[in-house]
């Protein structure tokens, strides 16, 4: 074997693990609140408490789009619209769950960064050999030219700022006596 196809099967092996991992977590996020804990109504609850409303709407919504996106990552499967997904869900649970500080440990928002910035690379690199998408031949269509950057910013970035803008009403801070 080549080194060329030595470096190629690493880096699509790479591409594949990240892709698990990122798609995996988002996925088993989705399928929590579908059927396990509180379920939906539970999450929608949880939801309202934090200031997305209707709870029960944004439920649906982030578990459909956690186990869909996931799996469209996993796969790699329209690449750029499954990191989108994941973008999507990350930028409203910084603003609306981990306010805190930096770190997770204190309630920040260093997880949802990461796993945002996961995504994003994934997409912008593109899913690699191992992915639906290349066995289909729609892998450069997807991500070249700046399309996998750009799709998931745009799109995902967008998209959650848009559902903030109308669905966060968080309740005002209680005044201290």
């Amino acid at each position: 074997m080549s080194s060329s196809t030595v470096a190629a099967t690493q880096f699509d092996l790479v591409l594949l693990v990240l892709r698990v991992v990122a798609g995996g977590t988002l996925f088993l996020h989705g399928y929590n609140k579908l059927f396990r804990g509180g379920r939906i109504e539970g999450t929608a609850g949880w939801f309202e408490s934090l200031g997305m409303r209707p709870g029960k709407l944004h439920a649906w919504a982030a578990a459909l789009t956690e186990t869909g996106a996931g799996l469209l990552l996993v796969a790699g499967f329209l690449t750029p619209l499954g990191a989108a997904g994941l973008i999507g869900i990350m930028v409203v649970a910084a603003r609306t769950d981990h306010r805190g500080a930096f770190f997770m440990f204190k309630n920040g928002w260093e997880y949802v960064m990461v796993l945002g910035f996961l995504a994003w690379g994934i997409s912008g690199i593109g899913p690699g050999g191992w992915s639906v998408d290349h066995a289909l031949g729609i892998e450069d269509a997807l991500t070249g030219d700046w399309r996998g950057v750009l799709i998931p910013t745009v799109l995902g970035v967008g998209v959650g700022v848009l559902t903030l803008a109308v669905f966060h009403r968080p309740d005002p801070p209680a005044e201290s006596a």
